[in-house]
C-alpha cells in the first residue's frame, strides 16, 4: 500500500551531532535543491533533492512536492536513480525520466509506472503538449574514428584516427557519436518508430558539454520541435560559438533556422503560452562566449525580431514569458548579486525599450533559477554565501520573497553564519570595484586573521552570492580565514564595458585589480599582513600563477586549481579555440606577442619564490594536464615548497564526493602548513 511520507528530518538523519562551524564533511551532507515544475492548478510545487553519499561516492536524486503557500514537503519518489525531465501532464499526472525511460505517477507520488520500454536509453525526454508525441535525444554513430571503424578485420586494434579538430571536448575524446533529436508517436507508453530529425549530421543537441533539456522544447500546439544546435564540424566547430535555434515541423518534415544571421550564441528558447511569440537569449559576436546576452523576441506571425535589451547595460542569464504573455521575465547579475527582472511588452512589441525593464528583487542574494509562475507569484531558487539553494516565492508586484523549502535547516541551525560585507575599492585606474569580504562566524575585530585573496575563474563569470560545493566561502571562513573576493575587471554585473575589458588583457588591469583589493583590505587592523594567501581555479588558477611572479612578496602561500601556466602550450592543447582566439589570440601572430610575453605566467618563472599547492584534473581538456605539471616541475626545480594534487578521473571540476573531500582536506592542510 502506498504511503506518502514527509521530508522533515529525512535529509539530516545522518548528520553529526551539534557543530559550531561548517566542515567539508558537513558541506557534503547538504541536500541540493532544484525546482522542477508546478501543478496545473498552480497550488503545488514539484522539486528535486540530490543527496550526496560519501560511502557510495555518488548522489541519489528524488522528487518532492510542497504547497505553493508553504508547508511540509512530501517525498514523491524513492526509486534508486536520478529522476529528471519532470513535467505535469494533462489530468494532473507527473511524468519524469528515470534510467533512460519515461515514467508517470499520480500527483501524490502513488502508482508510479514505467511507460516506455524500448528505443534504448533516452535522454531529455519530453511529451508534446497535446500528448500525441514524444521527443528525446540519443547518441548516433555518424563518423568513423576508431581503428575497427576503418578496419573491420582488426577488431582488437586500439587506435583513434582524426583528420580534423575538436578531437576531444571538455573531458571526452571524440568517438564519432553525436547526440541527435528524435521524435515518435506516443500513446500511453506505446512509442512509434522514432524519427531522427538531424539525420546524418555530425552535430549535437543538447550543446556539449553543458547543454541540457532547455535546448529542446515543443511548441504549445505540439506541431513543432525547437532545438539548439551549432551546425558546424571540426575546425569550424572549435573556433565558433554560433549556435542557432532550429524549428522542425512534424507534418512537413521541414527544418528552418529561426536565428539565421545571428552570429553568436542563440539559446534557451521559450514560447508564450499562446504560441504567438518566442523569446531566447542571444549574443552578437561569433567566438565571444562572454558577450552581452540579449533577450530576443520573435513574432511568429510576421517573423519580426526585436532585441528587448539592446540599450540596457547588462547581460541576461535566463528568460521566460509571463503566463499572460504580457511580460518577459529574466535573470541578470547586478553589482555582485543575481536578480529577477521583467520587461513589460508594449502593444507593438517592437516599441519595447530599456525603459520598460524593471528590477523586481533586490538584496544580497542570488536568484539563480526561475521554476514556474502562479498568478502574482514566481517560484525561484535562491542562494547566498551562507546557504545552498532553496526554493522561494517572489511577489511579482512588490518583490518580496518567502522561503518555500528549508531542506538544510537542520544543518544550518547547528553552525554559525559568516558575516558578508560589501566593500568598494578604488582601482589603479580610478574605478570603483565591488569586493566581497567574508568574515569567520566568530569574528573578533580585536584579533588578527590570516586572509585569502580569492581569484574567480571564467574569466568572465560572475562573483555573486553563489554557493559552491568546492570554493565555498562559508567553509573557508569557518576555518578561521578572512576571504577577500573582488569583482575585478571581466565580471558581469557592472556594465558591458567592465565585463568585456578583460579580453586581451588577462595579466594587466585584472591582476592590478586583485592587488588593489588585497592591499585595501589589508589596511584593516584585523588582517594579518604577514599571513596573506591567494587561491583560485581556471582563470583564477592562472591569476595565482601570475601573482606568483608579480606579487612582490605580498603573499605567503598560493593554491592554484586547473590554472593556465604557459599560454603557448595551453593554446596548442585546449579544445574550444574560439575562447583562446578571442581572449588571447594565436601565439604565432605578432599582434599577440605582448600577451604571450607580459601576460604569460611561465615568463615570470624566475621570480617564483613562494610555497604553492597545484591541483590538476587528469581529464581536463579545457586546461590540459601539462599546465599543472609544468608549474609543479618549476616549483620543485627551484626548491620551492610545493605539492601536486592530481585527480586522474576528474575534469575541470571535482565531481565525485570522496575526491571532493580529499580536495578540501588537502586545501586546508596546506593552509595550516604554509599560512
Amino acid at each position: 500500500m502506498y504511503k506518502p511520507f514527509l521530508l522533515t528530518g529525512l535529509l539530516i538523519s545522518t548528520m553529526a551531532t551539534a557543530q559550531d562551524k561548517m566542515t567539508p564533511e558537513l558541506l557534503w551532507q547538504l541536500g541540493r535543491v532544484s525546482g522542477e515544475a508546478i501543478s496545473a492548478d498552480g497550488k503545488t510545487v514539484i522539486f528535486s533533492v540530490s543527496q550526496p553519499s560519501l560511502a557510495d561516492n555518488k548522489s541519489e536524486r528524488n522528487l518532492y512536492a510542497v504547497p505553493l503557500t508553504g508547508g511540509a514537503p512530501r517525498q514523491l519518489t524513492q526509486t534508486p536513480g536520478g529522476e529528471g525531465d519532470v513535467a505535469v501532464l494533462p489530468g494532473g499526472k507527473i511524468g519524469y525520466s528515470l534510467k533512460g525511460q519515461w515514467w508517470e505517477m499520480n500527483a501524490d507520488g502513488s502508482s508510479a509506472v514505467q511507460k516506455t520500454n524500448g528505443t534504448g536509453e533516452m535522454q531529455n525526454i519530453k511529451i508534446s503538449p497535446d500528448g500525441k508525441h514524444i521527443t528525446f535525444t540519443k547518441e548516433v554513430k555518424v563518423k568513423k574514428i576508431s581503428g575497427v571503424d576503418h578496419y573491420a578485420d582488426l577488431p582488437k586494434s586500439n587506435v583513434q584516427i582524426y583528420d580534423n579538430l575538436n578531437y576531444r571536448h571538455w573531458d571526452t575524446w571524440e568517438d564519432g557519436n553525436f547526440s541527435h533529436v528524435f521524435y515518435a508517436t506516443y500513446n500511453n507508453g506505446e512509442i512509434g518508430t522514432p524519427v531522427d530529425i538531424m539525420a546524418d549530421e555530425p552535430h549535437d543537441c543538447p550543446q556539449m558539454p553543458h547543454g541540457g533539456a532547455e535546448d529542446l522544447i515543443w511548441s504549445p500546439d505540439g506541431q513543432n520541435i525547437l532545438y539548439v544546435c551549432k551546425k558546424k564540424y571540426g575546425k569550424d566547430y572549435a573556433i565558433s560559438t554560433n549556435t542557432d535555434i532550429y524549428e522542425y515541423n512534424i507534418a512537413t518534415k521541414a527544418t528552418r533556422n529561426l536565428s539565421e544571421g545571428m552570429m553568436g550564441y542563440d539559446m534557451a528558447p521559450a514560447f508564450s503560452q499562446d504560441g504567438k511569440y518566442l523569446t531566447w537569449l542571444s549574443m552578437a559576436h561569433d567566438g565571444f562566449e562572454a558577450d552581452k546576452n540579449d533577450v530576443i523576441l520573435l513574432d511568429r506571425s510576421t517573423g519580426a525580431k526585436t532585441n528587448l535589451t539592446q540599450n540596457w547595460d547588462g547581460t541576461a542569464s535566463a528568460v521566460r514569458f509571463s503566463n499572460d504573455g504580457k511580460k518577459v521575465y529574466f535573470l541578470a547579475v547586478l553589482k555582485g548579486t543575481e536578480q529577477l527582472l521583467e520587461i513589460a511588452l508594449q502593444k507593438d512589441p517592437s516599441k519595447t525599450t530599456d525603459k520598460h525593464i524593471r528590477q523586481i528583487t533586490s538584496g544580497d542574494f542570488d536568484i539563480n533559477g526561475m521554476v514556474a509562475q502562479s498568478g502574482n507569484t514566481m517560484v525561484v531558487t535562491r542562494t547566498d554565501m551562507n546557504h545552498a539553494a532553496e526554493l522561494f516565492t517572489v511577489d511579482l508586484q512588490k518583490g518580496g520573497l518567502q522561503q518555500l523549502t528549508n531542506v538544510n535547516k537542520g544543518t544550518y541551525d547547528k553552525i554559525g553564519s559568516c558575516k558578508v560585507e560589501k566593500r568598494w575599492v578604488k582601482t589603479t585606474d580610478g574605478k570603483e570595484m565591488l569586493v566581497w569580504v567574508i568574515l569567520p562566524p566568530d569574528f573578533d575585530p580585536a584579533k588578527k586573521y590570516p586572509t585569502l585573496l580569492y581569484c574567480q575563474g571564467g574569466p568572465q563569470s560572475a562573483l555573486s552570492q553563489f554557493y559552491s560545493f568546492r570554493w565555498n566561502f562559508q567553509l573557508i571562513a569557518s576555518q578561521g580565514y578572512i576571504v577577500v573576493a573582488p569583482n575585478r575587471r571581466g565580471m558581469p554585473g557592472h556594465g558591458v564595458e567592465w565585463n568585456a575589458s578583460i579580453s586581451k588583457d588577462w595579466g594587466g588591469q585584472p591582476i592590478r585589480d586583485y592587488l588593489s583589493a588585497i592591499d585595501d583590505v589589508s589596511k584593516e587592523s584585523y588582517v594579518d599582513k604577514n599571513r596573506l594567501g591567494a587561491i583560485g581555479a581556471s582563470y583564477g588558477g592562472y591569476s595565482v600563477y601570475m601573482l606568483a611572479g608579480v606579487h612582490e612578496n605580498r603573499f605567503k602561500t598560493f593554491i592554484a586549481h586547473d590554472g593556465l601556466f604557459d599560454l603557448k602550450s595551453w593554446y596548442g592543447t585546449t579544445e574550444e579555440l574560439w575562447f583562446a582566439n578571442w581572449d588571447i589570440g594565436a601565439y604565432w601572430d605578432p599582434a599577440n606577442a605582448k600577451a604571450y610575453k607580459d601576460f604569460n605566467p611561465s615568463e615570470h618563472a624566475n621570480k617564483w619564490n613562494t610555497p604553492i599547492l597545484i591541483i590538476q584534473g587528469g581529464i581536463d581538456f579545457r586546461v590540459p594536464i601539462e599546465q599543472g605539471l609544468q608549474a609543479f616541475q618549476l616549483a620543485q626545480l627551484k626548491g620551492i615548497k610545493s605539492k601536486l594534487l592530481y585527480f586522474p578521473e576528474e575534469n575541470h571540476w571535482v565531481l565525485k564526493p570522496q575526491n571532493a573531500i580529499v580536495w578540501q582536506r588537502e586545501f586546508f592542510n596546506w593552509l595550516k602548513e604554509t599560512l
